[in-house]
């Protein structure tokens, strides 16, 4: 996709990406508020990645590095509404497991009921390898996913 830069988000990106984060499922069903994605994005610990399309920011990944027994983490990924369905989040994902070249793998979690998102997930090679139920809400589970990251 070359009109897509992914790179690390500026100050002024973290207020962008929690409103999107706030505005979209799964964090509203999730009951996750502006000010929680704030401070989500803002954590230490983590790095924020934004893509941008012509320029627009289009989209946010967030990444801990040693977020699943030591192995990298996706915490989080979106797209904004109008460039869903664009390719977006797969070169997100494509640029997350590129980021630590000394990883064998990488994890993420999905909501049990994001079941979009899984299927993108499924697609890219992500397995699930355990469930947590009622983890963040009574009701639903959050599925942990893996993916093993062949290094060349």
């Amino acid at each position: 996709m070359p009109d897509l830069t992914i790179e690390p988000a500026q100050p002024s990106d973290m207020e962008w990406s929690a409103r999107l984060m706030a505005s979209t499922d799964p964090w509203i069903t999730l009951g996750r508020t502006y000010d929680l994605c704030l401070a989500r994005v803002n954590r230490a610990g983590s790095s924020l990645f934004v893509a941008r399309r012509d320029g627009q920011l289009a989209g946010f990944l967030l990444m801990d590095q040693y977020g699943v027994a030591g192995s990298p983490y996706i915490a989080s990924v979106a797209c904004s509404a109008d460039t869903r369905g664009q390719g977006i989040g797969s070169a997100m994902l494509e640029f997350a497991e590129s980021l630590y070249p000394q990883a064998r793998f990488i994890f993420l979690c999905v909501s049990s009921f994001n079941t979009e998102a899984r299927r993108l997930y499924e697609r890219r090679g992500y397995t699930l390898v355990g469930e947590l139920k009622d983890y963040s809400m009574e009701g639903a589970s959050e599925h942990l996913m893996w993916k093993k990251l062949v290094r060349r």
